[in-house]
């Protein structure tokens, strides 16, 4: 049996609140003890010999549910971390890129997140892609709709993955931190065929050494996309 290549990892980061609570400290710390797990990750990724897509869910479209100040401490965050992070994207020769509906923030923080993209669109080591304001399914509506106003009749399977935002390879392997066990609504389509790992540790407390154990035992496995 031979190695499953690793080319596009999707991470779904959880634990930040619960991260806060066990030391006795607030949420926005445990927000911004995450941020600094995306850089470290995001580094290992770029330095990884075939991994050439990291996809992390940063925000949902359910988290506007969340407290008014909380949400305005996230997007707060996102700018300072976007703006700090370029050097980082320049030096290791990472493409940033955004999907989701980020139409929703603040002028500023759109500037932000396309001026991002526009500097680092010739990078070609790794593409982080941060999910900011998405869902699985809005994404695949917004796919279909785009095909019926393009004049399609009759769809698909490439039809739809081309129009999706995240045109790339399918997910190899989805990771979840802090314990819980589903989706969250997170690259439904690109998910069909990957494998799932499913972590206790809190997303702060995630470390590249972790990621490295899990990669690892992924390779192992026979994927055998529906056949024998």
């Amino acid at each position: 049996m031979s190695p499953s290549p690793i080319k596009h990892l999707a991470i779904i980061m959880d634990g930040n609140g619960r991260w806060a609570k066990e030391r006795g400290e607030k949420r926005t710390k445990g927000h911004e003890a995450g941020a600094e797990s995306i850089r470290d990750i995001t580094t290992y990724c770029a330095a990884h010999e075939s991994i050439e897509t990291a996809t992390f869910y940063a925000f949902s479209t359910e988290n506007w549910k969340r407290p008014k100040l909380e949400v305005e401490f996230l997007m707060k965050l996102l700018d300072r971390y976007l703006k700090k992070e370029l050097e980082t994207y320049q030096k290791h020769n990472i493409r940033f890129q955004a999907i989701g509906d980020v139409s929703a923030f603040s002028k500023a923080l759109q500037k932000r997140i396309r001026k991002t993209e526009e500097e680092t669109q010739g990078n070609t080591n790794l593409t982080q892609i941060l999910a900011l304001n998405y869902g699985g399914r809005a994404e695949i509506t917004s796919a279909v709709n785009s095909l019926i106003q393009a004049g399609k009749s009759e769809v698909s399977e490439e039809d739809i993955s081309r129009a999706l935002q995240t045109p790339y390879t399918d997910i190899d392997i989805l990771i979840r931190t802090s314990g819980e066990e589903r989706l969250s609504n997170f690259l439904l389509w690109q998910l069909s065929y990957a494998e799932f790992y499913f972590t206790k540790t809190l997303w702060p407390d995630f470390t590249a050494k972790e990621l490295d154990t899990i990669l690892n035992t992924f390779t192992q496995r026979n994927r055998r996309f529906g056949g024998l």
